[in-house]
């Protein structure tokens, strides 16, 4: 017997959870400028989260998920990524999104039912929330042909979790992008748990990172809860996309510290020792150590980004409690370019056109 072939799977690390920095870390981790301003960025989505979440218990909003610990992951996809990039979301990608332009006003106008909350008055190119699991990573595959088709210098990115890449939607869109060699980064953000399915029982893969290589292109496992490294590996990543050098798929390894969503109680399934645990290597508290070691941040520094940060939240729940609601008939209104038939009869009767 001889071997086809072989493979390996890259792991990168920078900021430990003890917030220790490795010898070989890069240039970024002496950037306290710019590690400050993604600290910023991961606090104040927390807090927009802890509020969101309070709208929902408070019967002001729907459902809602919560990206609490997992904050570094989609805040270092929004800051590698150029305007003219386009970003397919799932529904914890807040911190890429606020980044390009998308209001905190609209991601609640989003979760709060009103479909105007996808119509992004400061950014018309990136896709809205994807509910679906898996199929905008054939989305961004798509935008990826067409600019690779227009010889354009741009790039396209998906986020998905971890059951995302179970979905046949993902494989397909693997596949052509391998195929195609597509200018497109493929995130996958390994919070652990497939709602209340664990990872270990979720996929056979020991590592998410893998199900490139049946692609036939690099696939990379970085430490989520670790900024440093995340932004590293996936500014290289869209560097190599917009080069024309083909597609990456990284595995953010983090943990889902809240409920899958609020109509979920992680209680009934998670174990509160391995939850105790997560909680000690959650990325905001291993930068703020790691800035305040350095001398490059402090406890009034902490409370004045505390207040900006809630003011900022405050001021986004306004605007959207003052959105006017959607009538009834809205609900019919966004799936059709022209109202099947069936559907024009609900719609009248919704509206007391018939009794």
């Amino acid at each position: 017997m001889t071997t086809a072939t072989h493979f390996t799977i890259p792991y990168f690390q920078y900021l430990d959870q003890h917030s220790q920095i490795a010898p070989d870390a890069p240039i970024l981790a002496r950037n306290y400028e710019k590690l400050l301003s993604l600290y910023k960025l991961m606090v104040l989505l927390r807090t927009f989260d802890t509020k969101a979440i309070t709208l929902q218990r408070t019967g002001k909003m729907g459902t809602y998920a919560s990206t609490l610990g997992q904050e570094a992951v989609s805040v270092a996809i929004g800051n590698v990524m150029a305007k003219e990039d386009v970003l397919c979301p799932d529904y914890r990608g807040y911190g890429a999104q606020i980044q390009r332009g998308v209001k905190l006003s609209e991601i609640l106008t989003y979760w709060g039912g009103n479909e105007h909350g996808s119509c992004f008055v400061n950014n018309a190119k990136d896709f809205p929330i994807s509910v679906p699991i898996g199929t905008h990573y054939l989305h961004a595959a798509g935008v990826a042909v067409a600019i690779k088709y227009r010889r354009q210098s741009r790039i396209a990115v998906a986020l998905c979790g971890d059951g995302g890449t179970s979905e046949g939607d993902f494989y397909e869109a693997i596949n052509v992008a391998g195929c195609w060699k597509l200018p497109v980064v493929f995130v996958i953000n390994n919070n652990q748990w497939a709602i209340s399915v664990p990872r270990t029982l979720q996929t056979g893969a020991k590592t998410l990172a893998q199900k490139a290589i049946a692609g036939g292109f690099e696939g990379i496992q970085v430490d989520g809860n670790d900024i440093i490294a995340l932004h590293t590996v996936l500014e290289h990543a869209a560097e190599k996309a917009r080069k024309g050098e083909g597609p990456t798929l990284v595995e953010a390894i983090t943990y889902r510290l809240c409920d899958h969503t609020t109509a979920d109680d992680a209680n009934r399934y998670r174990d509160a020792e391995e939850l105790k645990q997560a909680w000690e290597a959650e990325p905001i508290k291993r930068l703020r150590n790691y800035l305040v070691d350095q001398g490059a941040w402090g406890p009034k520094e902490e409370e004045a980004l505390a207040k900006e940060s809630t003011q900022t939240v405050e001021e986004a729940v306004k605007e959207y409690l003052s959105v006017s609601p959607q009538p009834v008939s809205a609900m019919f209104d966004y799936l059709y370019a022209t109202v099947p038939h069936d559907l024009a009869m609900q719609r009248e009767e919704a509206i007391g056109g018939t009794h």
